[in-house]
Formats: structure tokens, C-alpha cells, sequence
């Protein structure tokens, strides 16, 4: 079933006798209709295990095809049976992508998202989404990352997370107290506002169109990284630079060759201010970036027109 087709009721409905028949008929079947009402929340559990949206819908399609074959009077709560599904599929998914990254020619960087405002309302959501927190979760194993999604983000029990993961309640613990620390140990030194990120992001953008080394420099962090992601599609640093000096000048100096065909725009990505960086009128690359102590200290660009696909709409993203 196309996921998105059920979103607007496209998808077969059953008669009470249990046999198919079209929607018009019928009107939409429970089963479509418990998983339209949770597809928001199945897609940002599977985009935060995964860190790309475009796997992240795929394994909606696969949620769909085993919940479509279940039988629903033997479901006590529907939603956790359709998180329970979704990790599953998610944890599969996230070690074919695994060994996807080893052969991924240059820097991997999550699929960035234009997330919906409402989004940076929920200061725990719009955490756990941020590039920043998605490359922090990158350094988890595949288990970690689906035990840490689910308590630490949706605050799921851990009798429900050891079904998902098909682990014991006390082993999960175990698993969520190390990705705890692990994550703890390499997230955002304090809590950074969007208004700060904002702050920053102008501080960055006036900077950069000026041609204005000592105002870049004044805003990033003197260990700043820079990332690029190209996919081996688009030229981007083929490894991290790091340092204010070297990033500094890479910028202004690649500014400058395109100066009067490319522009800077604010947009809001991964529930955060972000950059698009548009060239000739056509989305070029996204600018994301990660703040400690009001500094710079992470600038994200992803440049792979293949995660780009997503930036045309809105994602709703909730828990």
C-alpha cells in the first residue's frame, strides 16, 4: 500500500464480513484508519532511528504491509503495536544502511527536513531532531539509538521497548542508561533557543555576503567543524575541515565565486533556523548548524540533491 495514499483514503476498505471493497464504498477500513491517525508519529520514530526520511517512508510502507494482515481484535493498544512494528522495521533498515555509509563516498549527513513551526514548540522534540542530536545518535549502535529514540524521546515504558527491540526489560535498561551517558557525554554543551540559533545564523549570512572575515570569525568557535555531504553527486570537502581560520576562509572564498547567483535564505530545518543556499533560483545545498556557548562550533551542509527531495513541503513531525 502507498502510505500516502491511505493518508487521503485511498486505499481499500473492508466490508463486515471482512472481505475488500473500495473506500467509497465502505469508507475507510479500521485498520487504514488507526495507521492515517498515527502515520505522523510512525514516520518521526522511524526518521529519528534512521536519520532519513526517504528510508524513514519506506519502512512506513512496511509497517503498513504487516499491520494490514493483523488481526485487530487481538490488539489491546493500537499504537504501540504500530511503534512496535515500526522499530522493527527501522532497526533492519538502519543496518542496511549501515553498510550503505561504508561505501558513501565523502561525509554522511542526515537527510535534512522543512519542518512545520509548530515543531520548535516541543523543546524535547525539536532537540532529538536537530542536526546536531542526529549526528550525536550516529555514534550509537543500531540498538542504542532505537532504545534511546523511544524512552528518551516518546517516553515509551520499558516493557513496551523490550518488545520492540525483543530484548528483556532489564537489558533495555541497561542498553538506555548507556545511550543515555554516551549521548549525554557529546550533545550541545546547553540548551540553545531558535532565537539563538537565529542570532547566529544572521551573524553567519551577513558575514559571509560581505566577505567579512573577522565578523565570521567572531562567530564560530575556534575548533569548529565543517561537514559537507555530496553523496559523490555534488562537490563537497571530501572530509571535515576543522578550525575558524580554515573554515572561514573555505566560506568566503566559495562565496565569492558564485557571488551575484547565489543567495542565502532562512528557512526553518530540522526544527531549527537553517540556511538555503539557492543558486540561480535553485535549491543548491542546506546550511545547518550546531551552537555551544553561543559559538559555532558545527556547520552542517548537505549538498546531495538525493536528500534534498523532501525540502519542497512541510514535514509534520509529533510525538
Amino acid at each position: 500500500m502507498d502510505t500516502k495514499r491511505a493518508e487521503h483514503g485511498g486505499q481499500a476498505g473492508r466490508t463486515d464480513g471482512g472481505t475488500r471493497r473500495p473506500v467509497g464504498e465502505a469508507g475507510p477500513d479500521r485498520a487504514t484508519e488507526a495507521f492515517v491517525a498515527h502515520r505522523n508519529l510512525l514516520f518521526t520514530v522511524a526518521y529519528e532511528i534512521l536519520g532519513s526520511a526517504a528510508d524513514a517512508e519506506d519502512v512506513l510502507q512496511e509497517t503498513w504491509l504487516r499491520w494490514s494482515g493483523v488481526d485487530l481484535s487481538q490488539v489491546r493498544d493500537q499504537r504501540a503495536y504500530l511503534v512496535r512494528i515500526t522499530t522493527r522495521q527501522a532497526l533492519t533498515r538502519l543496518r542496511t544502511l549501515g553498510r550503505r555509509k561504508e561505501s558513501y563516498v565523502g561525509p554522511w549527513l542526515p537527510e535534512p527536513l522543512l519542518t512545520t513551526p509548530d515543531v520548535a514548540e516541543d523543546v524535547e522534540l525539536a532537540d532529538s531532531v536537530s542536526m546536531a542530536m542526529l549526528l550525536v545518535m550516529e555514534t550509537l549502535t543500531p540498538t542504542e539509538r532505537a532504545v534511546f529514540v523511544l524512552r528518551e524521546v516518546f517516553d515509551l515504558g520499558y516493557d513496551e521497548i523490550a518488545e520492540a527491540v525483543d530484548k528483556s526489560p532489564a537489558a533495555v535498561r541497561q542498553v538506555a542508561h548507556r545511550a543515555r551517558a554516551h549521548v549525554a557525554a557529546r550533545r550541545p554543551r546547553g540548551a540553545v533557543s531558535p532565537a539563538q540559533t537565529r542570532d547566529a545564523l544572521a551573524a553567519f549570512r551577513r558575514a559571509t555576503e560581505t566577505g567579512d572575515l573577522q565578523g565570521l570569525l567572531d562567530i564560530l568557535a575556534p575548533d569548529v567543524v565543517l561537514m559537507g555531504d555530496g553523496g559523490g553527486v555534488k562537490q563537497a570537502v571530501p572530509r571535515p575541515i576543522v578550525g575558524a581560520d580554515k573554515v572561514a576562509r573555505l566560506l568566503i572564498g566559495g562565496w565569492g565565486k558564485f557571488r551575484g547567483s547565489l543567495s542565502l535564505r532562512p528557512a526553518h530545518v530540522n526544527a531549527y533556523p537553517a540556511l538555503l543556499f539557492r543558486l540561480d533560483g535553485e535549491l543548491d545545498s542546506v546550511l545547518a548548524v550546531r551552537i555551544d556557548d553561543g559559538l559555532i562550533t558545527g556547520l552542517y551542509a548537505v549538498r546531495n540533491p538525493h536528500k534534498l527531495v523532501h525540502m519542497d513541503r512541510e514535514t509534520t513531525l509529533c510525538r
